[in-house]
């Protein structure tokens, strides 16, 4: 086993990317990420959001993932350096700054988004959550796959952000039910991105394909691979991975015993009629028989992704970032972790009296006293020692190569729970997964910290609120 926590990398999580900088001992960021757009119909040359962090005033402003951001504070964006951007997203003189994006769908307009800004020796539970994430894998985790699917955008310079409406083409009669449930899906995702449906006069006219079937040059699968690997795809109508029969992208296609073929155009109606102005296609290789209506609840929504910004036209690759834990509000210091650096304002803990500079000397039976070193040795211990309590059949590779991660044996919660509450687990920072059976059976999810505040010592009961979010990337 090899997974071991650095507190010192986990800060680096928190600061990394371009949109961070250190103001007078102050980590801040303005909550999202952006890339420069090459496509030259999606807002090229022009800042693109690739990425919103949960529950920051970005995403409160309504900031969307595929936002062009034509100014910062009256500013245009266009021709603007690297530098010039980062200075204007995060300026070290300003807590606030105005955005002018364009999406589909809708004009421009403009948000306004606060800075967040921390403490430089701050961990925040958020990344506590991370770190400590094998405690409850079940509902903390970062999973990547890729999806074999091809991307064809037409090669005109042609601005999608003028194409608003759609309709569908008619409906085979023979598969009714299969082609509603094509097109439910496909307009939930345009109507989400600030489309609206017009069978009378649609910019775009959608058409979809598929096919399955057994494959007619299957010659059996791989005599040289002695494990198949696991294939796993996220599925958003129940926010959780699933598996699949799918064989990876690489595979050779007389190794697949069943193919599948699905895939939908969007064709102009609006400027060029019959133009085909973006394609997805995707070409699955089988082991075995798969319902093509589930495929399409699946990977419609990982499809649309790529519109209108693509990324990439081959192989799509995604990152999902599942977080569930328990939210007090205290951000601890990365040198002192019993050492309380600030506590968000209207937060549980906030409510409950918990202050900056307190010191937390115990939460629930676990001391705090401990180095950063010292609880990274107890965790990697508890890896170790429970790892016959996991269940094999849920064996997958995380977004950091760990291979060896599992959910717990659901006939095992109370072995792990018995092994947290030893005092020698050393394990405090399991109260982020107090909810959960396998952390706490009693069910009862109030948290005790044993509080020191100058020579006043008192214990306090926190009730956390659960925060729970997922993010799919293209990465």
């Amino acid at each position: 086993m090899k997974r071991v926590i650095l507190f010192v990398v986990l800060i680096g999580l928190f600061i990394s990317g371009n949109k961070i900088q250190s103001q007078n001992n102050y980590i801040c960021r303005p909550g999202f990420a952006y890339e420069i757009s090459k496509s030259a119909n999606w807002g090229k040359g022009l800042p693109v959001v690739n990425q919103i962090i949960p529950y920051s005033s970005a995403e409160l402003a309504g900031l969307k993932y595929g936002d062009i951001i034509e100014m910062i504070d009256a500013v245009p964006t266009a021709g603007l350096t690297a530098e010039e951007l980062t200075q204007l997203t995060n300026p070290v003189d300003k807590n606030e700054i105005t955005l002018t994006v364009r999406s589909i769908g809708a004009p421009s307009k403009e948000l306004r988004i606060r800075k967040e800004c921390k403490r430089s020796n701050t961990i925040t539970e958020d990344q506590l959550a991370i770190a400590f994430n094998m405690y409850s894998l079940e509902t903390t985790s970062e999973r990547q796959f890729v999806c074999p699917f091809k991307i064809t955008v037409t090669p005109d310079a042609v601005d999608f952000s003028k194409f608003n409406t759609y309709a569908f083409s008619p409906i085979d009669q023979n598969n009714l039910a299969l082609e509603n449930t094509i097109n439910e899906a496909i307009g939930k995702e345009l109507a989400d991105k600030g489309m609206t449906f017009d069978a009378e006069r649609p910019d775009i006219l959608i058409q979809t394909f598929y096919f399955f079937d057994r494959n007619p040059n299957f010659k059996g699968a791989n005599p040289l691979v002695v494990e198949k690997e696991t294939l796993y795809r996220y599925d958003v109508t129940y926010s959780r991975m699933v598996k699949v029969p799918f064989l990876n992208y690489q595979t050779v296609e007389s190794e697949a015993e069943y193919l599948l073929q699905f895939g939908f155009r969007l064709i102009d109606q609006r400027d060029l009629t019959g133009r085909v102005l973006w394609e997805c296609e995707a070409n699955e290789l089988l082991e075995s028989s798969y319902r093509l209506d589930d495929y399409v609840r699946i990977h419609i929504p990982l499809m649309c992704m790529q519109y209108p910004y693509v990324k990439y036209t081959r192989n799509v690759p995604y990152t999902v970032n599942k977080k569930s834990y328990n939210y007090t509000g205290i951000q601890y210091d990365i040198d002192r972790l019993e050492m309380v650096v600030e506590v968000d304002r209207n937060s549980p803990a906030y409510a409950a009296g918990v202050r900056a500079n307190d010191v937390i000397e115990q939460i629930g039976r676990h001391r705090m006293n401990r180095t950063a070193e010292e609880f990274t040795a107890a965790y990697k211990r508890f890896i170790l020692n429970t790892m016959d309590y996991r269940d094999p059949k849920t064996l997958f590779t995380d977004a950091n190569g760990f291979q060896h991660c599992m959910f717990w044996d659901t006939f095992k919660y109370a072995q792990v729970a018995n092994t947290l509450q030893k005092n020698n687990a050393q394990a405090p920072f399991s109260y982020l997964y107090y909810f959960t059976p396998y952390v706490n059976p009693s069910g009862n999810n109030a948290c005790v910290f044993q509080i020191k505040r100058g020579k006043e010592k008192k214990e306090i009961t926190i009730r956390p609120t659960i925060r729970t979010d997922v993010t799919i990337e293209i990465k």
